[in-house]
């Protein structure tokens, strides 16, 4: 079979891998280049003897990225700051089934626990083929995603926002935050409120969350009185890892995204990311 071949039966299956890649890794441009290896690796496979090609390149794809993963883990140690994942701006008819919190929750797991738990949990697979694809048995990746999922429990969606009223609630943070209007600012956070800023050393940003009401208040008071001598400006409001958010270009000409975790109205997690090296996937903005 030649190379159109293999890029004909590969491609259809590209996005659903690349969700595959990206959740495991939580980084874009590592899950594009693990499927674009994973492609190289089916070029080179016996195609006419796989019965079932897309379970053999989930099996290819998740394998690749425990391996990535080892090393991942390791340069996270020092990292600059917290770490978030790169940011992902979804189109509007797009619905994302893990969000940013869930996303950082399994951070704390091992690989093989986030991979049990994502392709059973997530992606629907089997725990039989689970266990096949990390080298385990069917009973051993069903007590790994159990502990996984008694792990990420609190990271969850617990009440289903509207799209709309998630974006109205971005827009009003915007306008609180940047003005300075601090009792409009109040009114919108709750009291265990936490802010996470991703710089990764590159770019200013916080080198620790900044948790509860009043410190967060403290936070945006002092950078109001930096938006006085210039105001950042919205690219465009949209859900981000499936959070409501805004994409900005913030004093200096920095990208930045802000995903908010809101519950009940108020939010409960603020989600900013400023390092360039992970925002190069949005393309150029304007």
């Amino acid at each position: 079979m030649s190379g159109a071949d293999a890029a004909a039966s590969f491609d259809p299956l590209r996005p659903r891998l690349a969700r595959i890649a990206y959740r495991m890794l939580g980084s874009v441009a590592d899950a594009e280049d693990v499927v674009q290896d994973a492609f190289l690796r089916w070029l080179d496979t016996d195609r006419g003897q796989i019965r079932e090609p897309e379970a053999f390149l989930r099996r290819v794809v998740t394998r690749l990225c425990l391996d990535q993963l080892k090393s991942a883990r390791a340069r996270r140690e020092t990292y600059v700051g917290p770490w978030l994942p790169e940011p992902v701006v979804a189109a509007e008819e797009e619905v994302e089934d893990v969000t940013l919190p869930l996303l950082m929750a399994l951070e704390r797991l091992s690989p093989l626990e986030r991979a049990a738990f994502l392709l059973h949990d997530v992606f629907g697979v089997s725990f039989d083929e689970v266990g096949e694809t990390i080298g385990r048995d069917s009973a051993a990746a069903r007590q790994l995603a159990s502990r996984a999922r008694a792990h990420v429990r609190a990271a969850r969606p617990r009440y289903d926002l509207p799209r709309e009223k998630g974006l109205e609630i971005a827009a009003a943070f915007f306008a609180a935050s940047r003005s300075g209007d601090m009792g409009a600012l109040r009114g919108l956070l709750a009291d265990d409120v936490t802010t996470w800023s991703d710089g990764g050393g590159k770019v200013h940003a916080g080198l620790r969350p900044i948790g509860g009401l009043d410190d967060n208040m403290k936070l945006y008071a002092s950078l109001a009185r930096f938006f006085a001598k210039e105001m950042s400006r919205v690219v465009r409001y949209g859900m981000i890892n499936g959070l409501p958010g805004f994409v900005t270009i913030e004093p200096g000409g920095v990208l930045q995204t802000t995903a908010l975790a809101i519950e009940e109205g108020r939010i409960t997690g603020i989600y900013v990311m400023r390092n360039p090296d992970k925002l190069g996937h949005l393309g150029a903005v304007h």
